[in-house]
C-alpha cells in the first residue's frame, strides 16, 4: 500500500510552505509546471499525495535543472 501524505507532510518533506504546494497543485501551477506537473491525488475536495510520486517528481526536477 502506498504511503499517502497530507499537504502539511509534503510541505515539510520539500521544506517549502503549504502555500507553495497549493500553488503547484492549482490550475496556474499546473500550467507553469506542464513539462513536469506536480503529482496530486484529489479525493473529493481533499488533496493528498503519494510519497513515491513526490519523490519521483523531485528526481525529474533534478533532470530538468541539469
Amino acid at each position: 500500500m502506498p504511503e499517502i501524505l497530507t499537504i502539511d507532510e509534503v510541505a515539510s518533506l520539500l521544506r517549502v510552505s503549504k502555500k507553495t504546494v497549493y500553488e503547484w497543485t492549482s490550475q496556474r501551477g499546473i500550467e507553469r509546471l506542464q513539462h513536469n506537473p506536480f503529482p496530486v491525488l484529489r479525493i473529493g475536495s481533499t488533496i493528498r499525495f503519494v510519497r513515491e510520486d513526490v519523490l519521483a517528481w523531485i528526481n525529474r526536477q533534478k533532470e530538468v535543472a541539469a
